[in-house]
C-alpha cells in the first residue's frame, strides 16, 4: 500500500519509515505511557519515482525538514490518536510532494514606464532642493 501523489508518482512503502514517539503537551498520565506522536521519514533523494526537478523543488520546499542524507522528516503530534497523527503525517507529505510537482511560473522582466521614471526623478530633484535649503546658517545671515 504505497502513497499515491499523482498518476505518475507513487511513493512505495520501502521509501517510508514511521517511528512512534511520546508526544509533549497535554494528555495527563496517558502522555507518559503511550507513544502517539509520529515521525514519518521519506527517502526522497533515493526515490526512483521522483524526477530530478521534483526532487530539487522538494528540497527547497522542505527546508529544515530535509536532512543531509536526503530524507524528508515530518513530525506530527497534533492529536492524541496515533492513527490520526499517522494519517496527518502522510497527508502533509503528499501535499509537500504535490506542491513540488508544480513548476513555478516564469517571471517576465518588465521595464518601468517613461512616465514613472520621469515622476521618480522629479520627486528626487524636488527632495534634493528641499534638503539643499536646509544648509547651515552663514554668519552674515544670523539675526
Amino acid at each position: 500500500m504505497g502513497l499515491r501523489i499523482t498518476d505518475q508518482i507513487e511513493i512505495a512503502d520501502w521509501e517510508l519509515t514511521e517511528q512512534f514517539v511520546r508526544a509533549s503537551g497535554p494528555g495527563g498520565q496517558n502522555v507518559n505511557k503511550v507513544s502517539t506522536a509520529v515521525e514519518l521519514r521519506f527517502e526522497a533523494a533515493r526515490s526512483p519515482n521522483l524526477p530530478g526537478p521534483v526532487k530539487t523543488r522538494l528540497r527547497r520546499l522542505a527546508g529544515q525538514r530535509w536532512t543531509e542524507s536526503g530524507t524528508v522528516v515530518i513530525f506530527v503530534q497534533d492529536t492524541r490518536s496515533q492513527a490520526r497523527n499517522r494519517e496527518i503525517a502522510r497527508e502533509r507529505l503528499a501535499e509537500l510532494v504535490l506542491k513540488a510537482t508544480q513548476t513555478p511560473k516564469r517571471r517576465i522582466a518588465t521595464k518601468p514606464t517613461k512616465g514613472s521614471v520621469r515622476r521618480r526623478l522629479d520627486a528626487k530633484k524636488k527632495r534634493g532642493e528641499v534638503k539643499a535649503l536646509r544648509g547651515t546658517a552663514r554668519p552674515d545671515e544670523t539675526g
